[in-house]
């Protein structure tokens, strides 16, 4: 009698634990077992940025920003020229957070995306006379995960736009910085040219970024191509701030399916 039921209750637990792990993925239960797999299309804990149809909370110049086949379009052409030129996101400020988006760009043109960025502040170099007025509203000053297919080196990188820091880690590389006092390679992701590999031109490609105080972390189409550890807790890398499209160049930008995930 007793052995008939230690056998149902061992029966009873065994059914309680399978159905637990139906419950919960087995890579939780396990520390020696991979992670769930890359889902680009995983967006619980995300808020959208874009609603696919308008620009509401967007703020550009419209001579160059439009909603197109549910895409944010940024265009500049020989005739309507834009240089540099920025759509902010004013709906949040932040600084901690994994941001997704898809971004495509047309023939030789580069654009990238702002984050932890100001505006209104004045610009460094020189503006063409041409592109004048410039509202300084429209411009932005910070971090920006560079995109520029058609250019050998930078798409991935980590960039400092409108700031003394420029080109803090290139595409392949982890670098320690200490705000404009210092930057050091630490590390490699891989081969510069290698890396650009990954990157498809006048085709979609899948960008995430990471942010978590002085570390930022791009991602395009799965692969980590830089890493950027700024230490100096003033830095302009580490700061709250805007995100933001740019266009660059006679070319045509499009950007859809912008997510993010904000911690602070």
């Amino acid at each position: 009698m007793k052995l008939k039921l230690v056998i149902g209750l061992l029966a009873v637990a065994s059914l309680a634990q399978a159905q637990d792990a139906k419950k919960k993925p087995h890579y939780y239960n396990d520390p020696f077992t991979q992670p769930a797999p890359l889902d680009f299309n995983d967006h619980e804990g995300y808020v959208s940025l874009f609603d696919g149809k308008t620009l509401d909370g967007w703020d550009g110049n419209p001579k160059f920003w439009r909603v197109e086949d549910g895409a944010i379009v940024g265009e500049s052409t020989p005739a309507n020229p834009s240089g540099n030129s920025y759509i902010v996101y004013r709906g949040m400020k932040a600084k901690n957070f994994t941001l997704k988006f898809e971004i495509k760009v047309d023939g030789e043109g580069g654009s990238g995306i702002q984050y932890r960025s100001l505006t209104g502040i004045p610009w460094r170099l020189p503006i063409d006379e041409k592109l004048q007025p410039v509202k300084l509203n429209w411009m932005m000053t910070g971090p920006q995960a560079d995109f520029w297919p058609s250019a050998k080196f930078w798409t991935g990188q980590f960039y400092s736009e409108n700031t003394p820091l420029r080109i803090v880690a290139w595409r392949g590389q982890v670098v320690e910085s200490f705000g404009t006092k210092s930057k050091r390679l630490m590390g490699n992701i891989g081969d510069i040219m290698d890396l650009s590999k990954i990157v498809k031109k006048d085709d979609w490609n899948q960008y995430t970024v990471i942010a978590r105080d002085g570390v930022c972390i791009h991602i395009i189409n799965g692969q980590v191509m830089a890493v950027m550890i700024d230490d100096d807790p003033h830095s302009s890398n580490n700061m709250a701030g805007y995100i933001g499209i740019e266009i660059e160049s006679i070319t045509k930008v499009r950007v859809r399916n912008m997510w993010i995930k904000k911690l602070k």
